[in-house]
């Protein structure tokens, strides 16, 4: 199916992970996809990927915690492609996994830039386009972390929660223009960004890793991690018109961990 055929969807933290994945499944929909990481070379290989299945594909090297690299980004896809009918809030860093008295200033403003203050610029950069057309949806992808407390990682957390208030907020504000705006909580998922959380969470905690991994798998109602593409699949859902009467929500993607 073709669900996305013809839109031009950027995903912000688009060459691994989640937002590769997200890139591919959306080409694999229709969608002309922007990648935008700071990355190059992952970008670029990443668009290599979605290229040779047959996907349009444009990469621009972006800094979402600066400004004029999110309105470059913006601006570049209108030039290329003349409109932008999605954005994928994906970009985010782990940040430090230490004690609140252990961590310094710029450890904690660092993952505030990036994974929150980045959301909202990527936003502001995208909003007249989609305000001009009366239409647009923009997906925040949150996490397990913005609906439960995470210990050692509180700039982290405290990201992830304000991105859901963000939903909220621009779904009230731009509604009437057409946009919707909705959210995605994973929770742990299969692949390498996980395993370094794990590393990084058992050594704050001295324990061992596997006691760390037992501990993600055991509270997930169906006892195991998610996959990238099935957090892929529910960002496809959010974009396409399958979900048209859908704004301000926030759904957990995370195999029962969280049930709220």
């Amino acid at each position: 199916m073709q669900e996305l055929a013809d839109k031009v969807a950027i995903i912000t933290g688009g060459g691994y992970g989640i937002g590769r994945e997200i890139g591919l499944v959306f080409a694999r929909s229709g969608a002309r996809v922007v990648l935008a990481a700071r990355s190059a070379d992952k970008l670029e290989s990443t668009r290599r990927e979605i290229a040779a299945r047959g996907g349009e594909c444009l990469a621009i090297t972006t800094d979402v915690a600066k400004l004029a690299d999110c309105e470059r980004m913006a601006a570049q896809t209108l030039e290329r492609f003349g409109r932008i009918d999605i954005l994928v809030n994906n970009a985010g860093i782990e940040g430090a996994t230490k004690l609140t008295t252990d961590m310094t200033p710029q450890e904690w403003q660092e993952v505030i830039d990036i994974d929150l203050t980045g959301t909202w610029m990527a936003t502001r950069a995208v909003l007249p386009a989609m305000k001009q057309r009366q239409a647009g949806v923009i997906i925040n992808i949150s996490s397990g972390s913005g609906r439960r407390g995470y210990p050692f990682r509180a700039p982290y957390s405290a990201a992830k929660w304000a991105m859901i208030s963000l939903t909220q907020t621009w779904a009230g504000e731009w509604g009437r223009s057409g946009i919707r705006v909705n959210c995605i909580c994973p929770g742990p998922v299969q692949g390498d960004r996980i395993r370094r959380v794990i590393g990084a969470r058992a050594q704050a905690m001295g324990v061992g890793y596997e006691q760390v991994e037992r501990g993600f798998v055991s509270q997930a109602a169906m006892q195991r991690m998610v996959t990238e593409e099935e957090v892929a699949k529910v960002a496809l859902f959010f974009a396409a018109d399958q979900s048209s009467g859908v704004t301000g929500q926030t759904l957990n993607v995370d195999a029962g961990f969280i049930m709220n």
